[in-house]
């Protein structure tokens, strides 16, 4: 995916007569313009069952976004919204798909951040999740585009609580293992 681009505002470079310069530089700003994906996890709040999923980011959306088909099949439950949210394409028409009336309620991994997010629920075609601006705004993630490499370095506080909360529940339940063997295995020898 590519944004369409206006070469004539792009500066008087990019009007060089030469070709070999032009090329390039539009090769460079296509280059700076390619897609950045991120691979997350997804855990569906009533189950605790985990999804592993590969997430676009895109500057351009306004919001969080899961494709229709990838919630119905990976069994997420899908909740109807109080109000339709309209959706208009880049160009200001009306979506031919209608309104979004549903969304889902996950909780989302990406190296050690972990979040709630609520998702708006629409065909996204091959794509199976969007993180939009509002996303990429709360998180300020450090992005490399020319490595297609995003740092989680700038999180607000509740994310980092949250992680330290996953963090106990995981010594928790750890523990709690242990303790459950140690009964057994009295529990085995005395009888």
């Amino acid at each position: 995916m590519y944004s369409v681009l206006c070469l004539e505002k792009l500066g008087n470079k990019l009007m060089s007569t030469n070709t070999t310069e032009r090329v390039r530089d539009i090769q460079h700003i296509l280059w700076l313009l390619r897609e950045v994906w991120l691979k997350v996890g997804l855990e569906k709040l009533e189950s605790h069952e985990g999804v592993a999923v590969k997430a676009l980011l895109d500057s351009g959306v306004t919001g969080l976004f899961m494709n229709t088909t990838f919630a119905k099949e990976k069994g997420f439950k899908i909740e109807k919204l109080k109000k339709p949210l309209l959706v208009r394409n880049v160009d200001g028409t009306v979506n031919a798909e209608g309104a979004i009336v549903h969304q889902v309620e996950c909780n989302m991994f990406f190296k050690g951040h972990v979040e709630r997010a609520r998702m708006d629920i629409c065909n996204l075609g091959k794509i199976e999740l969007i993180l939009g601006m509002p996303w990429l705004a709360a998180h300020n993630p450090e992005i490399d585009w020319k490595k297609g490499e995003v740092k989680m370095t700038h999180c607000p506080p509740i994310c980092r609580k949250r992680k330290q909360e996953e963090k106990e529940k995981k010594v928790r339940k750890t523990k709690k293992n242990k303790d459950e063997e140690v009964l057994r295995e009295l529990v085995s020898r005395r009888f």
